[in-house]
């Protein structure tokens, strides 16, 4: 997580930019910088190279993209989480083919972008991962999802709907339509703290690590429809 800050202070959210295009990272860095709530703490122009700094910078956020030298996005995003597990990665991409964001959300990516999207939404993006929510509401994302639940959507499992309560899934699912943790609370009159112990559980029986690998499980396993999408 971020740094304190001194008093009076903005807590600003550390962003590793990830591009193999020099002049659409330096922009898009030079704008990001204009955020009062954003630091770019590292800017490179490879996979391998944004794994390892993630590791040692342990970013809030990594924003990378999909087809770059060394190592790809997919496994960047693997190694990214395994070195880094709180670095929550936006993957920047200018292809939304499906064999590219269901593998980089399946790899623990919490967003997956266009780069047709403006630096408003790239920063408010960055914003929302950083505090823990998931990002499906993007053109790329919803197709995939929607196949998903379409293809591979099935009958409801007992013996794996014991796991979760019924006001576990609740939550879920109201995080699949991209509520933060604030609107959650408000909808079922709990606390945050409440939704976020539901989170932490929804994680643990389900053996993930991130709130859109749990969505994609429930999918998967026919909890949630297209309904629940936003």
């Amino acid at each position: 997580m971020s740094a304190a800050s001194p008093e009076g202070a903005v807590d600003r959210i550390r962003v590793l930019l990830a591009d193999d295009h020099p002049s659409f990272r330096e922009g898009l860095g030079h704008l990001l910088k204009e955020e009062s709530d954003i630091e770019i703490v590292a800017a490179v122009g490879d996979g391998e190279e944004a794994a390892t700094l993630s590791r040692e910078l342990t970013p809030d956020v990594a924003i990378i993209d999909i087809a770059m030298p060394n190592l790809n996005g997919i496994e960047a995003i693997k190694k990214i989480k395994a070195g880094s597990p709180n670095t929550a990665v936006v993957v920047l991409s200018a292809y939304d083919y499906e064999s590219y964001v269901l593998p980089a959300m399946e790899a623990g990516a919490a967003a997956y972008l266009l780069k047709t999207v403006g630096v408003r939404e790239v920063a408010g993006t960055v914003r929302a991962v950083h505090a823990g929510q998931t990002v499906l509401d993007h053109t790329a994302s919803h197709r995939v999802l929607s196949h998903l639940a379409y293809s591979r959507g099935k009958v409801e499992s007992a013996g794996a709907l014991k796991r979760l309560h019924p006001r576990e899934l609740e939550v879920l699912r109201l995080g699949a339509r991209g509520l933060s943790n604030k609107e959650i609370a408000s909808k079922l009159v709990i606390s945050e703290r409440t939704v976020q112990t539901h989170f932490r559980n929804i994680l643990r029986k389900l053996s993930v690590g991130s709130r859109t690998e749990a969505v994609l499980h429930a999918l998967r396993e026919g909890w949630i429809t297209l309904e629940d999408l936003p």
